[in-house]
């Protein structure tokens, strides 16, 4: 239930004091996306954060109650770059997910945060408004456009997470995708001569391991397809 406390976006922010370092809520996100950036989530306190602003944490506590709505206000700031798609749904729709994809690869942090229950910051319901205002026309029904926006999210999410998954694995394990390809190719040579794979066999015959814009738009327009031959 709804108690009516105001959110963290709601609220005002403490006034200017005489500091050695004067903080803002602004100052405070843009350092802790610094560290995220560097380290991901984990590298995210308010105790790093105020060192990172040489505050200590208690200042810091004026501006934010906690790690969670610092973490509001870092995954609205991302949105706020992300902007707000405009045109014809479809048009609207793969420029939002293009966006979204640009911003986790220079804040991969962020595909951490993209599941679960929204975060319903100023520049999240702005990137929500014009999203609805784009698809309303092509699936007037609300419950349609919910699932049209949600397949769009849901793939979006998915395929930035395998994305950084990969990027994460080649820095923490050294060995990139072609080179854990050519370590496992011996062993998968000799699972497929069993005959026991013959899909996959055709599969790693036939395909072709594409750049990953390419494969993302590619899976993309795939979805956006499904979608308008519903709507016909």
């Amino acid at each position: 239930m709804d108690d009516g406390s105001p959110t963290v976006w709601e609220r005002a922010e403490p006034p200017p004091r005489t500091a050695p370092t004067p903080l803002s809520r602004a100052a405070i996100v843009a350092a802790a996306i610094a560290l995220a950036d560097e380290g991901g989530l984990d590298a995210v306190s308010l105790r790093k954060v105020g060192a990172a602003l040489s505050a200590g944490p208690m200042r810091l506590y004026g501006f934010v109650d906690s790690k969670d709505e610092l973490l509001d206000l870092m995954a609205d700031a991302v949105q706020g770059e992300i902007g707000v798609p405009a045109g014809e749904w479809r048009v609207a729709l793969t420029a939002l997910a293009e966006a979204t994809r640009a911003a986790v690869l220079r804040h991969e942090w962020f595909a951490d945060l993209m599941g679960g229950r929204p975060r319903l910051g100023p520049n999240r319901l702005a990137v929500l408004e014009g999203s609805l205002a784009a698809v309303l026309p092509a699936f007037p029904a609300v419950d349609d456009a919910r699932h049209v926006l949600w397949t769009v999210h849901a793939y979006v999410a998915g395929a930035v997470r395998a994305e950084v998954g990969e990027r994460r694995a080649a820095r923490r394990t050294g060995v990139d995708k072609p080179a854990w390809q050519a370590a496992h190719g011996a062993y998968l040579r000799r699972s497929l001569a069993t005959g026991r794979f013959p899909m996959i066999e055709r599969f790693v015959a036939e395909g072709t391991d594409g750049d990953p814009a390419a494969v993302f738009a590619a899976g993309l327009a795939a979805v956006l397809d499904g979608l308008a031959a519903q709507r016909r």
